[in-house]
């Protein structure tokens, strides 16, 4: 069950680009049996290889995602098509996983984790960087 959601996200992700200052690729993760306890920032930034010490910031998935999943009358056909990509993203990660919740580690370049539960209780989703100076 959670490999077909890994799947679907991969899928979803493919040859999308997170735009910021850079633009980065998507990564699809998946953490085993993490769900069972709340997920701290400790834990977060355990599960991700950071530091203690590391900035840890909560948003909202569709505030993440403003600029990229609204179409505005200036787009180009590409940048409409790259939109419904993201639109798709946005919508497997809410078909598939539970309690979405969107974290981003550091400053000017910042680790994007956005995450959630599946049914058999593991933490899966797609991670990528932002930079922001």
């Amino acid at each position: 069950m959670t490999n077909e959601i890994t799947e679907k996200l991969k899928q979803a992700a493919n040859g999308l680009l997170m735009m910021s200052e850079s633009e980065y690729p998507f990564a699809v993760f998946l953490w085993s049996k993490q769900a069972q306890e709340p997920l701290t920032n400790q834990k977060l930034l355990q599960l991700t290889g950071h530091p203690q010490d590391k900035s840890v910031e909560e948003v909202e998935l569709d505030y993440l995602f403003r600029n990229c999943a609204v179409e505005k009358e200036w787009h180009d056909e590409i940048q409409k098509q790259n939109v419904q990509k993201f639109q798709s993203l946005v919508k497997t990660l809410k078909d598939n996983l539970m309690d979405i919740r969107v974290y981003r580690i550091g400053m000017i370049n910042i680790d994007v984790y956005i995450l959630g539960k599946t049914p058999s209780g593991d933490l899966a989703g797609v991670s990528t960087k932002v930079v922001e100076t």
